[in-house]
C-alpha cells in the first residue's frame, strides 16, 4: 500500500508526530520525505522511524526545494517535473532500500599521500602531527612540485625552496 500525505511542516515535532501516525494507520515500511535540505533534517526522520523501532536506513530524502524549487524559480512548469521525476526516483529506490549494517572496525593509522607539492607536503605534514604513520609518493626526483620550478616568490622575494 503506497500513501501520500501533506503537512505543512513535516521537520517540526508536531510535524514528526503527524508522520509517525500516518505511518502507523497505513502499516508503511518505508518513508520518503520530499522537503527541503537533508542536512539539517534528516536526522528528525531518521528518528522517527527509530522512535517506531524501525531501521533509520529505510528514510529515503529528496531535496525538491534546493534541486527543484530553487533552481527552477523562474520556470514552476519545469521545477513541478524536476520534483515529480526525483519523487518517482525516490519511490523506486525506497523499493530497495535494505538495513545498513553497522560495524565497528580496528584502524591502522597509516596514509599514503600521492604528490609532494605543496598540497601534498602540508597535508603529509598535518597527519603526521596526527599521529598518522605517512607514506608520501612522487614521481619526480625532487619534491615541491611546481614551487620548486620558481626561483623567487612574490611579493618577498625569497627563494621559492
Amino acid at each position: 500500500m503506497v500513501s501520500a500525505d501533506e503537512y505543512i511542516s513535516m521537520c517540526t515535532e508536531p510535524g514528526a508526530e503527524f508522520i509517525k501516525e500516518k505511518m502507523l494507520e497505513s502499516n508503511a515500511n518505508r518513508l520518503i520525505v520530499a522537503a527541503c535540505t537533508p542536512k539539517t533534517h534528516e536526522p528528525v526522520f531518521e528518528s522517527v522511524l527509530e522512535s517506531m523501532d524501525m531501521d533509520p536506513s529505510f528514510l529515503e530524502f529528496v531535496n525538491i526545494r534546493e534541486h527543484s524549487s530553487f533552481v527552477h524559480r523562474n520556470n514552476k512548469p519545469g521545477a513541478q517535473k524536476v520534483a515529480e521525476d526525483a519523487i518517482k526516483s525516490a519511490v523506486a529506490r525506497a523499493n530497495l532500500l535494505e538495513p545498513i549494517q553497522i560495524r565497528e572496525v580496528d584502524i591502522t593509522k597509516k596514509v599514503l599521500v600521492i604528490g609532494g607539492g605543496v598540497a601534498g607536503l602540508t597535508a603529509a605534514i598535518d597527519l603526521a602531527e596526527e599521529g598518522y604513520e605517512v607514506h608520501l609518493v612522487e614521481k619526480a626526483p625532487t619534491i615541491g612540485g611546481k614551487m620548486a620550478q620558481l626561483d623567487r616568490t612574490f611579493p618577498t622575494d625569497d627563494c621559492s625552496i
